[in-house]
C-alpha cells in the first residue's frame, strides 16, 4: 500500500469539562479524497485545527511523508504543505487576487523587493491553468463571488505546492454548476498527486469525490474503509450507531392544547414556508444538518432578524415581534447557541446576569434593589444546580456548562410561555448535560412549551416528542418520536438520501 502524505495518530484533545478528540486517527494517500464524516460536533473541526497548527495535540503523532512532525503554528503547517480552504473563505477582501495568492511566499526582485508584474503573471498563469482564467489578479478579492473566492483558496493551495489540502465543508454556499467547477478542480488536484481531505455532510457528494472514508462521532474514529465498497447505510449506521435508551430523562408528560403557531414564515435568503405548532407541555425538536436554517427560524421568531412573510400567534393572539424585547414581553424567550457572545455578559458577575432581563422586577421607583437582584438569583441558580463559590463570581470565570446554565435562568426568570433552545448542551460535559435534560423536563411537566434546536441525534431523539426536520431553509418532515422512529429516517431526510433496497 502507498505510504499516506499525512498521518494522524491517537489524537487526542481535551478542552475545559469537554474532550473533543479522543485517540483518533486520519490517513490521507496522494492522489486520492478522504471524506472525514460525522455529525455536527463529531470533533471534525477541531481535527482540521490541529491538522493546520492552531491547535496543539494533548497526546498523539502526526506525520508527513512518513516523518514525524510537529506543527506549533498555522505557519509550521504551511510550510509542511498543508493547506485549508474552509467553508467561508479565509482571505482578505481588501487584497487583491494576486496578493491573497502570494500572501507570505511573494515572488522577489533580485534586491529583495515583491516582484509585483512576476506574482500577477505567475497569479494569472495558475488561474489559468485551473480554468479561472476569468478572474483579474488584479482585482479586489471582494469584487469577487463565493465561488471565485474558492477558486483564489485552491489557486493559493496550488501555488504553495501543498502536498495536502483540506476542504471543510466548501460547497455549502455553491450553486450546481459551481459544485461541478469545484470538483473538476479536486479531480484536478488528483491527478497531480495532491492528498485531499473532503469535509461533507451531503452524500451525494462524497459518493462523487471521495475514494476513502472516515467516520468520527463524538470525538472519536468509529469506522473507515473505500467509498466504493461501503452502502450508505453502514455508513449512516456509524455516524449515529448510539443507543438512546435511559441516556435522557424524558418524563411523560400529558400534552395539551396548541400555544405557538407559525405559519408560512419567510425570510428572502434564509427559509422558505415554515410552519408548525407547539403544543402546552411539549418538547419540540428541530433537526437539521449544518445550513438546514433551523437557527435563523428561531432568531426570526425572536425578532431577532425580520421575516419577509408569515405569521405568528401565541395563545391565538398575533404576535409580530420587531425584537427581542418585543418577543420577551410576549412571553417568547431564545438560549442562544453562541452563549459566550450572545448569552451571557462574561464581565458582570452570576446575579447581575440572571437579573439583567427582569430589571423591572427588581428595581423601584427607576433605583436597583440588590437584595431582590440577588432573590431572584439565587432561585433560579438553585433549581438548575449552578455551581459557583457565589452569584457574585463572573460569569466569564464559569465552565460552559454553567454558563449555560446562567443563560437559561435569566430566560426562564421572565416567566416565558415558550423557550426556544438552541443546541442547549453543546460543548459541555457529560454532567451538565444531564442537569438541563432534566431540567427541561421539569419545564414542560409546569406547562412551558419547549423548542429544542439540536444537532446532536440521541439528543433530538431522547428529549422531542416530536421532531421537525429542516433542509436546506426548508421543513422536510414532521415525526411523532413514539418509539418507532429510527436515528437512520432522520439522517436520510435531513441528508436528502434515498433508501436503498435491502
Amino acid at each position: 500500500m502507498t505510504e499516506p502524505t499525512l498521518a494522524l495518530t491517537g489524537i487526542s484533545k481535551s478542552f475545559p469539562g469537554v474532550k473533543a478528540l479522543n485517540g483518533v486517527s486520519l490517513e490521507l494517500y496522494p492522489g486520492e479524497v478522504t471524506a472525514l464524516i460525522g455529525e455536527n460536533g463529531a470533533g471534525k473541526s477541531t481535527l482540521v485545527k490541529v491538522m493546520t497548527g492552531i491547535y496543539q495535540p494533548d497526546e498523539g503523532q502526526i506525520a508527513v511523508a512518513g516523518t514525524p512532525v510537529t506543527l506549533p503554528s498555522a505557519h509550521a503547517a504551511f510550510e509542511k504543505g498543508i493547506t485549508a480552504i474552509h467553508q467561508e473563505t479565509v482571505l482578505f477582501d481588501e487584497l487583491s487576487v494576486a496578493e491573497n495568492i502570494f500572501l507570505g511566499h511573494a515572488p522577489r526582485t533580485r534586491f529583495g523587493t515583491i516582484d509585483w508584474r512576476g506574482m500577477r503573471a505567475e497569479a494569472q498563469r495558475l488561474l489559468t491553468g485551473m480554468g479561472a482564467s476569468h478572474i483579474s489578479p488584479s482585482a479586489r478579492l471582494k469584487e469577487l463571488g463565493i465561488a471565485n473566492k474558492h477558486l483564489v483558496a485552491v489557486a493559493r493551495a496550488l501555488s504553495i505546492k501543498a502536498d495536502i489540502v483540506i476542504m471543510d465543508e466548501p460547497t455549502a454556499a455553491l450553486s450546481h454548476r459551481e459544485i461541478e467547477e469545484l470538483f473538476a478542480l479536486i479531480d484536478m488536484l488528483r491527478r497531480d498527486g495532491r492528498a485531499i481531505l473532503f469535509i461533507s455532510h451531503k452524500f451525494d457528494e462524497i459518493y462523487r469525490i471521495a475514494d476513502r472514508f472516515t467516520v468520527f462521532r463524538d470525538g472519536e474514529m468509529v469506522g473507515k474503509g473505500m467509498v466504493g465498497e461501503t452502502g450508505q447505510d453502514e455508513i449512516v449506521r456509524m455516524m449515529v450507531g448510539r443507543s438512546v435508551d435511559q441516556v435522557f430523562p424524558k418524563q411523560e408528560i400529558a400534552i395539551g392544547a396548541p400555544v405557538l403557531r407559525v405559519s408560512g414564515l419567510s425570510h428572502p435568503t434564509e427559509f422558505a414556508d415554515i410552519s408548525f405548532e407547539l403544543n402546552e407541555g411539549e418538547i419540540l425538536g428541530f433537526y437539521g444538518l449544518v445550513g438546514a436554517g433551523r437557527s435563523e427560524v428561531m432568531q426570526a421568531i425572536f425578532g431577532i432578524t425580520q421575516p419577509s412573510g408569515g405569521t405568528i400567534t401565541l395563545d391565538g393572539q398575533p404576535v409580530a415581534p420587531r425584537s427581542p424585547a418585543d418577543a420577551v414581553a410576549a412571553g417568547i424567550v431564545y438560549v442562544p447557541e453562541e452563549r459566550g457572545k450572545q448569552g451571557v455578559v462574561t464581565e458582570l458577575p452570576i446575579f447581575q446576569n440572571i437579573s439583567l432581563p427582569s430589571l423591572g422586577k427588581t428595581s423601584r421607583h427607576g433605583f436597583l434593589r440588590l437584595a431582590e437582584e440577588f432573590a431572584l438569583s439565587r432561585d433560579y441558580s438553585e433549581r438548575l444546580d449552578l455551581r459557583a463559590a457565589s452569584l457574585s463570581q463572573s460569569a466569564g470565570t464559569l465552565s460552559g456548562g454553567n454558563q449555560q446554565k446562567v443563560v437559561i435562568a435569566k430566560w426562564l426568570a421572565t416567566r416565558p410561555r415558550v423557550i426556544i433552545l438552541d443546541e442547549p448542551t453543546k460543548g459541555i460535559d457529560i454532567g451538565s448535560k444531564a442537569a438541563v435534560h432534566a431540567f427541561m423536563g421539569e419545564l414542560v411537566a409546569q406547562g412551558l412549551s419547549v423548542i429544542m434546536v439540536s444537532s446532536e441525534l440521541p439528543e433530538v431523539m431522547g428529549m422531542s416528542d416530536r421532531i421537525v426536520i429542516m433542509r436546506e431553509g426548508r421543513i422536510a418532515g414532521t415525526y411523532a418520536n413514539d418509539g418507532r422512529l429510527d436515528a437512520e429516517t432522520l439522517v436520510r431526510m435531513a441528508a436528502d438520501i434515498a433508501e436503498t433496497a435491502a
